[in-house]
């Protein structure tokens, strides 16, 4: 018997209170596992699921009817890391995190590309410890860049841009996800790409 092919695709809970999954959402995942098989858990607030290659479509489908939010895996953007949203949905931002993670998830990158957001200073989010990094400051929002949290040389990002509004923020971001895209190098990751091309050129 001919072994099917698989491919593994990124899922989560989508952006909302806390990285939560809820029981018919388990329910469809398993459907696609087998007993002894396991889940891996990434660092983006993802899992990894492996599922029949030629039912993509219909599982991605399946999955979305359920609430979760499906991403490619390999060199594209992440889908946004957050924080818990603490003080309710208008107060820490989620309206703003939940678009930005529309247009920007998924975007093919020469290394992957960690993004993140936090609703206030507190950055349960982690975002001075990502490629790209917002933090919510009142009803505006500051943008981080280059921040990187593991080896001998991490660092926390820099700040590049502060008190945008939402549409400022949304253009910013992917005016830099853009360029990184189109003038990163082969395996470059986002940290020595800005350390190359200088912050105030990363949104030129």
């Amino acid at each position: 018997m001919e072994k099917q092919e698989k491919m593994k695709i990124a899922i989560n809970g989508g952006i909302g209170f806390g990285a939560k999954l809820n029981a018919k959402q388990l329910v469809a995942i398993s459907k696609y596992m087998e007993e002894d098989e396991e889940l891996e858990l990434t660092t983006f607030q993802q899992l990894y699921v492996e599922v029949p290659a030629d039912k993509e479509k219909e599982v991605i489908e399946e999955f979305t009817k359920v609430g979760l939010a499906c991403y490619p895996v390999g060199n594209f953007v992440k889908s946004l890391r957050t924080c818990n949203f603490c003080k309710g949905e208008e107060a820490e931002g989620m309206p703003v995190a939940k678009e930005l993670n529309r247009r920007i998830a998924g975007k093919p990158v020469p290394v992957t590309l960690k993004a993140a957001y936090t609703g206030c200073a507190v950055g349960c989010g982690e975002p001075m410890l990502s490629d790209i990094g917002v933090m919510k400051n009142r009803d505006r929002f500051n943008l981080y860049v280059g921040g990187k949290a593991k080896g001998k040389d991490a660092e926390v990002g820099s700040l590049l841009l502060e008190n945008l509004s939402s549409e400022e923020l949304y253009e910013a971001v992917e005016k830099i996800i853009a360029g990184y895209a189109e003038t990163g190098k082969k395996r470059e990751t986002f940290y020595k790409y800005t350390k190359r091309v200088g912050l105030p050129y990363l949104i030129k």
